[in-house]
């Protein structure tokens, strides 16, 4: 670290609090380095100064330059935790020339570059990226010290994560779409764990050889090893996928327009994965592992429900009053929905009316377990049996009594989904078929798909009808608007607890392809979910 690093950490601090809320008095330390100081001085309080946060920053970073792991800990204040990753930086990771450039500090923020080296057996790659750390009070020493996060020493460490140069655990990869395009993380970054995951799983299999590679391994979790830099270059093996480059590409860009959203896409008459994509701070893969209600696109299956056992059908009864009580529970529409006792369960089923469906949920042969019959029989949800290739959830529709049972109906209550689970409801919802959704083919290491009976034509003919008339009449017309051919829809909000906010559902149609988001706190179905599957269903259908 050069002379001019203490100046440029200093000159770019902004102007600070002093003496703010939530800040107390501390033991008797001395001023910046904590040594030991006068007896009878108070310990500082309050944010650190500019002063402060260059000495704290330039301290740590030319410790951390020698590789002076103890005393670069020592600068932070968990230091019982940085000592162990910081080691691993420089003995595992094989780390070494490491040179840190800070930049203009914002406050106790101060962002900064390493450029390094990584050898491994005679062979050395030059490594960078850059990275950010803050300045706080110590709570017991009144000390200026970096607040520790494993992030700081490199953006992609979480808590229990490691640095590790060696052979990797698997060989590598090259996935390709069904098109034969290459799908690689660079190209598609929310594929990076869904590709990790595979390689784990399949890397050997794939007749590839290993490399050498710096990587993260998550030491805490399941994940496998992230890779970061590969030093020796082993040889991929080909893995053929089912997804589709310009239908990825569309997911891709799809879920960058709101936060926290996840899309799935399938194609109905296969059930082969289209595209997968996840727009997520957390990294998680909530399309394909997530379990949250579905809100109203839960819907599909109640109204398959009720025309399987017979108690309406398509142009049959199915009146939307103001508000619909079910053991001692009060249920209500939205505000804006005016009630209509006259009702069809098309009607009913495009406005989404909540009451409607829960009117109609007590009357006969209808049990606890009717829809939990539906769901596993006919949908193939929630019998923990799919095989996708990765990781998933199958859904969850538990047969309940008391209000759960009425809310479980409009997809609130106990009922778990995610993106997978209601592209592959629509899936079966237009063709009468469930097929298992899939993101590698089952013979490539001979797994056997789920299977459900499915729906019967006549129910599947009056589903589509009612969902066609969502997209062209009822609530997804917004959001499906401009797209030809065969199209359908039906939203969904769901309300959780602790949240100001609903998620946001959506699940709809295109010729042969079905696609399903969520975007969480996104509020109605079709303001965030539904533009993101429409941009799907636009190139993929």
């Amino acid at each position: 670290m050069g002379r001019g690093v203490k100046a440029a950490v200093i000159g770019g601090v902004l102007a600070v609090m002093v003496g703010g809320a939530g800040y107390g008095a501390y033991n008797v330390v001395s001023a910046l380095d904590g040594g030991g100081g006068s007896a009878g001085s108070e310990a500082k309080s309050g944010p650190p100064s500019g002063d402060e946060v260059a000495e704290t920053t330039e301290k740590f970073f030319a410790a951390w330059e020698k590789g002076d792991a103890a005393s670069a800990a020592s600068y932070t204040n968990n230091a019982s935790a940085a000592g162990p990753l910081l080691t691993a930086y420089g003995e595992d990771a094989r780390i070494t020339g490491v040179q840190i450039t800070p930049g203009t500090a914002a406050g106790t923020s101060v962002p900064f570059t390493v450029k390094a080296k990584v050898s491994y057996e005679g062979t050395a790659k030059p490594l960078s990226y850059a990275s950010r750390l803050t300045v706080v009070r110590g709570e017991t020493t009144g000390r200026a010290l970096v607040d520790w996060d494993p992030s700081v020493v490199h953006p992609d460490l979480k808590d229990g994560d490691t640095l590790v140069t060696a052979e990797s655990a698997t060989p590598q990869i090259q996935a390709v779409g069904r098109d034969g395009a290459v799908l690689s993380r660079e190209k598609y970054p929310s594929l990076g764990p869904i590709l990790a995951k595979l390689r784990e799983k399949y890397g050997d299999q794939a007749g590839g050889t290993p490399g050498v590679e710096l990587a993260v391994r998550h030491t805490t979790t399941e994940a496998p090893d992230t890779p970061l830099l590969t030093l020796t270059e082993g040889r991929p093996g080909k893995l053929r996928t089912t997804l589709s480059a310009s239908v990825q590409a569309a997911a891709e860009k799809a879920v960058k327009r709101y936060g926290e959203s996840s899309v799935v896409a399938v194609k109905p008459s296969t059930g082969e994965v289209l595209a997968v994509a996840n727009h997520r701070e957390d990294g998680f893969n909530a399309a394909f592992q997530g379990t949250v209600a579905p809100g109203s696109t839960m819907k599909i299956i109640t109204a398959a429900m009720l025309i399987d056992n017979g108690v309406t059908s398509m142009n049959g009864p199915a009146p939307c009053p103001e508000t619909a009580t079910w053991q001692s529970q009060t249920f209500r529409n939205i505000t804006t929905m005016k009630p209509d006792l006259s009702a069809t369960l098309a009607t009913t089923f495009m406005r989404s009316c909540n009451t409607g469906f829960i009117k109609l949920i007590d009357e006969e042969p209808l049990t606890d377990s009717s829809l939990t019959q539906e769901a596993e029989e006919r949908f193939g949800l929630g019998r923990n049996n799919w095989q996708t290739g990765i990781t998933s959830f199958d859904g969850k529709v538990p047969a309940v009594s008391g209000p759960d049972r009425a809310a479980n109906a409009i997809g609130q209550g106990q009922v778990q989904m995610n993106p997978l689970n209601m592209a592959s409801v629509t899936a079966t919802a237009v063709t009468g078929a469930f097929r298992q959704p899939h993101l590698v083919p089952f013979d490539l290491d001979d797994r056997k798909p789920a299977t459900a009976k499915g729906l019967r034509q006549s129910t599947v003919a009056q589903l589509k009808q009612m969902m066609r008339l969502t997209a062209t009449q009822g609530t997804a017309v917004e959001a499906m608007s401009g797209l030809g051919g065969d199209i359908g829809a039906k939203t969904g909000s769901a309300e959780v607890d602790g949240q100001a906010v609903s998620n946001s559902w959506f699940t709809g149609f295109r010729n042969d392809v079905a696609a399903a988001a969520m975007t969480e706190e996104g509020g109605h179905g079709g303001d965030a979910a539904g533009p993101i599957v429409a941009d799907v269903l636009r190139v993929g259908g």
